[in-house]
């Protein structure tokens, strides 16, 4: 079963370190006011409604018996999405703040911190980008040294949190680094999803007496809980349970089992009351059982649907004739309502607290701190482009200046240019493995879509792309004995990276949004599959009919090797002169070929041997890498970032 608690109203710490909205302030209570909320399915009906009225006050719990729980704790905390919600949260009587979301603590059921990074290190950067710049760094260090030993994390503190490659700290540690990220700020409001998921019951009770002592200080506190044990449930002081979007009640916890005893339902002894309260619900209970006068057809199974369904309705018809529905009906009476048909327009507003640059300067940094605490990708690439380039090289070693190097020079240009697409499909995984960490963090206020973009970007690019280009073409050049000229050199090292970069800004684009590495992995085979025929050297570009001769300006391959094609064959001979004889070398009249120079070859290729045939390859490439860059950040920006 799930659960989720609403408010408490409680003095808050005397000097917060964020800005706190006005309606957001001392005796914080929240009250939501016929919360309906649709979602259409792909059938076109329309399902899960939910109409909830409460208002309480201390540590609470609500438990239901669908999937109302999470919906709930989102539409509370202002990030579901608002397409299909009507009705009302308020803050102290007044509209929820435009940036509600940005000011309030949410603590997401996944783990939403960088495993690379201490514990230390990721309050740093969540004090650096959520707490304004006017904050000076040794209130930030105290605040964060006070945060570490209220959640007694003082002994782990400078520990890794830890990844699947690097061992962390424990379950229980790991759940109060998530909640000491949103406590930075000092929120007036905390929201929790699942907080013990995943944690076991002892750790789990360490969590919720931290939430409890919280709520205690001055917090409101408002989570969702799977399936709490007793030692947990007797913390709450108010329940409210939920069934096919009825409230069946709402109140004191400690009063619920009079309440359902009073209506015909008992706990057994020794019982836990919250899987009793929902065995109550489910009609799967004894106490159920017991209170049934007749036998039921056991094989008749509509009959068993049908008298689930009239079962809620009963027991919400019960709980509106109760003392404790009329007192909470009159306490929401007693809440000014009259700013409540605000215009919700301003609902989803995000602010932040930092400029564009300072921003830009931490995400980068913890960009390139995770690189450097993670280093098996980029050092696995490393050596993996090493080796290619001593295979390769010693494969097509000391090319000669006669037709068989002409062979040698396209095939290993073939190979270099092939090896830089496919090496950069490991881009794919750079806006999809973090893409929960970003999805929160930005909703949360802490940085800009552009912000975090750039910086992906300067960490990906600089030392995942460049460095092996600039490696792999060191090593092939030299051992295949290329033009020997430092011009054409840099020119073949800047072709490399701008495949490679071209490549890699395809892959963002393909992969952003995606949430399975597998899918994109598999459209960007097939895309590079299709280029690598364009390429040039599997087939002459010129013979290709001309319906179908437009596709090789799709084909990222194709600029590289046209680049590189004439950047090498520019100048160079393969057919010698014996000066004795005024005669050509045999090399040109026992082998039937048609070129003696790199400039007829080319030509016969349908490539021309000038300064802008080699250089418009290269503008060519910087165009898609915009454009392909361009629809990586809008899906970025536009990415579905509410539930």
């Amino acid at each position: 079963h799930r659960g989720c608690s609403p408010s408490t109203t409680v003095d808050l710490p005397k000097v917060p370190l964020a800005p706190q909205n006005p309606s957001v302030s001392k005796g914080t209570t929240v009250t939501f006011h016929n919360i309906c909320y649709r979602v259409k399915v792909k059938s076109g009906f329309i399902c899960c409604r939910k109409t909830i009225d409460a208002s309480t006050d201390g540590l609470g719990a609500v438990l239901v018996i669908d999937f109302s729980s999470p919906r709930l704790l989102d539409i509370l905390a202002a990030r579901k999405d608002p397409q299909g919600l009507s009705g009302d949260v308020l803050i102290n009587g007044a509209p929820q703040p435009a940036n509600f979301k940005c000011i309030s603590g949410y603590v997401v059921q996944d783990d939403v911190v960088m495993g690379t990074l201490t514990i230390r290190e990721n309050f740093q950067f969540s004090a650096a980008l959520r707490l304004p710049t006017s904050v000076k760094e040794k209130e930030k260090r105290e605040r964060i040294d006070q945060i570490i030993k209220e959640l007694g994390l003082t002994k782990v503190a400078d520990s890794k949190v830890g990844t699947q490659f690097i061992r962390g700290v424990s379950g229980g540690e790991r759940k109060r680094t998530n909640i000491g990220m949103e406590l930075i700020t000092d929120p007036a409001v905390l929201f929790l999803d699942e907080p013990t998921t995943g944690l076991d019951a002892s750790t789990a009770s360490a969590v919720l007496m931290l939430l409890k002592r919280m709520s205690r200080q001055g917090k409101t506190i408002i989570f969702s809980i799977h399936q709490p044990r007793y030692s947990i449930f007797r913390l709450f002081d108010n329940l409210t349970l939920l069934a096919a979007g009825r409230m069946l009640y709402h109140g004191p916890a400690q009063n619920a089992i009079e309440y359902f005893k009073s209506v015909g339902y008992e706990c057994e002894p020794y019982n836990n009351p919250a899987d009793f309260f929902l065995d109550v619900i489910n009609g799967d209970s004894t106490a159920v059982a017991l209170s049934k006068t007749d036998d039921v057809d056991l094989d008749n199974v509509e009959e068993h649907i049908n008298r689930d369904k009239s079962l809620a309705e009963k027991l919400a018809e019960k709980y509106s004739n109760s003392v404790y529905y009329r007192e909470t009906k009159a306490v929401l009476e007693n809440i000014s309502l009259e700013n409540r048909k605000k215009t919700k327009s301003i609902f989803r507003r995000i602010t932040y607290t930092t400029s564009f640059f300072h921003q830009l300067k931490w995400v980068s940094k913890r960009t390139f701190k995770n690189l450097l605490g993670n280093p098996q990708a980029s050092i696995a690439q490393l050596c993996v482009t090493t080796f290619l380039g001593l295979v390769v090289g010693a494969i097509f070693f000391g090319i000669k200046d006669d037709f068989t190097g002409v062979q040698n020079r396209v095939g290993a240009m073939f190979f270099m240019t092939t090896n830089q697409c496919f090496s950069s499909i490991s881009a794919i995984e750079l806006f999809v493995v973090e893409k929960k960490i970003f999805i929160h963090e930005y909703i949360s206020g802490y940085y800009r879509v552009s912000a975090y973009f750039i910086s992906k970007l300067l960490a990906d690019l600089i030392p995942m792309r460049t460095m092996p280009s600039i490696i792999f073409t060191c090593i092939i050049y030299f051992m295949l004995g290329l033009k020997p000229s430092v011009d054409a050199f840099f020119i073949t090292v800047f072709t490399l990276m701008m495949v490679s970069y071209t490549a890699t800004s395809m892959a963002l684009a393909i992969a952003t949004g995606q949430n399975v590495v597998a899918v994109a992995n598999l459209l960007m085979t097939i895309a590079f599959v299709f280029m690598i025929i364009f390429s040039g050297l599997l087939v002459n570009l010129t013979s290709i009919m001309s319906w179908l001769s437009w596709l090789q300006y799709f084909s990222i391959p194709r600029y590289g090797m046209t680049a590189l094609q004439i950047n090498e064959f520019t100048g160079l001979k393969f057919c010698t002169v014996n000066v004795n004889t005024n005669q050509s070398n045999m090399n040109c009249t026992q082998v039937s070929q048609p070129y003696c120079t790199g400039e007829e070859y080319l030509k016969i290729q349908g490539l021309e041997a000038t300064a802008w045939a080699l250089w418009q390859n290269h503008v060519a490439l910087a165009c898609m890498i915009i454009i392909f860059l361009t629809i990586t950040y809008l899906k970025l920006r536009f990415m579905k970032k509410l539930t």
